[in-house]
């Protein structure tokens, strides 16, 4: 059984201005995607306990039939490990990319997202 403090709750960014600052702040490479990170300022009005995550994926990922299959691929790695690793009070955004979010085994992308965290964190 898990003993510690609670998981963060994770919510999804939905708004536009919030993926917009996401663009603007800490990003961190991986092979198949790229991880956007801000910390929320306190007067957004956006609980300080959660964690939210939005994804994204261009036209150069391929027809909405690719894009698709890439950002189920980002939720999966991200229902994964944002609870584990991702910081309350922290927006991430994770961004396909064409020809490698759909190709990368699901455990590489899994270290990935975990290495790319502990880069944006350090």
């Amino acid at each position: 059984m898990f003993e510690g403090p609670p998981l963060p709750t994770v919510e999804t960014l939905t708004k536009r201005p919030a993926f917009l600052r996401a663009a603007r702040a800490a990003r961190a490479p991986a092979p198949a995607f790229l991880v956007q990170a801000r910390l929320r300022r306190d007067d957004e009005g956006v609980p300080p306990d959660l964690v939210r995550v939005g994804f994204t994926c261009s036209k150069k990922v391929g027809n909405a039939v690719a894009r698709n299959r890439a950002k189920r691929r980002l939720r999966e790695i991200a229902r994964a490990i944002l609870p584990l690793e991702g910081r309350p009070g922290w927006d991430y955004v994770l961004i396909g990319r064409a020809n490698e979010t759909a190709a990368r085994p699901m455990e590489d992308m899994l270290k990935d997202l975990s290495r790319a965290l502990r880069k944006i964190h350090k």
